[in-house]
């Protein structure tokens, strides 16, 4: 695994942002300078044989994962501690075990990895994974543009048309709703557009619509949408912990909506930061996973403290020997409990800090996502860095080469940071 430095292509932030990337670069605030999140004046290199091995832990720590669902479940005291209503047990147990198995499309792993030694999972991303479009559209047609001859880990496309495919037959009169909270950000929008276009490609009918359009429809009990639809099937781009705990939540707890939901409600668990020392108790001393424990941090000197349903950095806190190293503002993490799991370095090229997210579609390993920082913690600093497969019968002083070809126009000077 490299990372090479590359030129950006010319026009590079209206190209992707016609490819739905509308967050390419982080807005300007208070006299800030803007900062670009899609990051092309760097590349990663992997080899096949990396690739591989990734496909290989990725689908293991999925199944790995279910396994810890099923514990979960089963445990009060477990259940507890993700701050869901009481009768949310019943719910995620039939919609883990009913007849009727719930419709589980994708998810993300946040893995640690360099290429030396074995990947360590930083967590899964099980419920609202975001960062699908960079990964499965912004970053082939980099490749297509800058590197047409070689390859790159990036099934996804295919593999979510194929979930899709599969799913049809499940799906009464071949519609799907697909809803957005209306504050969310612009990578949550993007991403239910993508996965729309997905399903639309599948030969399904799809319907957008916010969260707050969804309304209950008390004489025919079901869920409507804002025309009155009757809402049979819909992928939420919106978390479980949330819905559950709001006023329309109790129509889903209490049995009386019978709508299909994607991602289905034991998601939620694998969402959780609870899965981390579940994972832990379950296969103690497994290579791919760091130790990680409920309620205090069990005697580790170096260690991170993660809220139950944190993101993108929120409430995070690095410790080592007993002092706090790096830290993050809570936001929507405040009042969460934590887990504490193992710190482990991440990978340093020349400064940057990458975290592998390997995408799981349809219990596929199904492609690569690299996120880079300048510091211990990926939050909403954090870049996204395209990468390609190794092309054998190149030297590195080729691929550099390669990457270096002079474009019709140079970037602005301090665009991109080295």
């Amino acid at each position: 695994m490299y990372r090479h430095l590359s030129r950006p292509r010319k026009d590079w932030r209206r190209k992707v942002e016609e490819q739905g990337l509308t967050y390419a670069v982080d807005r300007a605030e208070n006299g800030e300078v803007e900062r670009p999140y899609w990051h092309e004046a760097a590349v990663y290199e992997v080899s096949e044989e990396e690739v591989e091995y990734l496909e290989q832990v990725t689908e293991e720590l999925h199944g790995m994962a279910v396994q810890a669902a099923h514990r979960m479940v089963d445990d009060q005291s477990i259940m507890a501690r993700l701050g869901l209503p009481p009768q949310a047990t019943d719910l995620v147990r039939y919609s883990l075990r009913g007849p009727k198995p719930g419709m589980t499309l994708y998810g993300r792993f946040d893995l640690v990895y360099d290429g030396t030694g074995p990947a360590k999972l930083l967590e899964y991303n099980a419920d609202t994974p975001a960062g699908l479009v960079e990964a499965a559209v912004t970053q082939w047609y980099w490749l297509e543009d800058e590197m047409p001859d070689v390859d790159q880990w990036n099934m996804l496309h295919e593999r979510l048309v194929q979930a899709w495919t599969r799913y049809a037959p499940r799906i009464p009169e071949g519609v799907v709703h697909f809803a957005v909270g209306a504050n969310e950000p612009n990578e949550d929008w993007a991403t239910v557009a993508y996965l729309r276009d997905t399903a639309r490609e599948a030969g399904l009918i799809d319907f957008g619509i916010t969260m707050e359009e969804i309304g209950w429809d008390h004489a025919r009990r079901v869920f409507v949408d804002a025309w009155g639809r009757e809402i049979v099937t819909c992928f939420k781009m919106y978390p479980w912990e949330w819905m559950l705990n709001e006023t329309f939540g109790r129509y889903v707890l209490d049995g009386s909506s019978s709508t299909t939901w994607v991602e289905p409600a034991w998601k939620a668990l694998l969402g959780s930061k609870a899965l981390l020392p579940v994972l832990w108790e379950m296969f103690p001393g497994h290579e791919n996973l760091l130790p990680a424990y409920f309620d205090n941090p069990r005697g580790l000197d170096r260690y991170v403290v993660k809220p139950m349903y944190g993101w993108e950095g929120a409430g995070i806190r690095v410790v080592a020997d007993g002092i706090v190293v790096a830290a993050r503002p809570e936001r929507h993490a405040a009042g969460q409990e934590c887990v504490y799991q193992q710190l482990t370095d991440l990978p340093a090229f020349d400064g940057n800090h990458p975290v592998l997210g390997t995408w799981i579609v349809g219990g596929h390993a199904a492609g690569l996502g690299i996120r880079e920082s300048d510091h211990l913690v990926t939050d909403t600093d954090a870049r996204f860095v395209p990468h390609f497969l190794d092309a054998p019968r190149s030297t590195p002083e080729q691929v550099a080469a390669w990457l270096a070809e002079p474009h019709e126009e140079e970037h602005a000077k301090g665009e991109y940071r080295s």
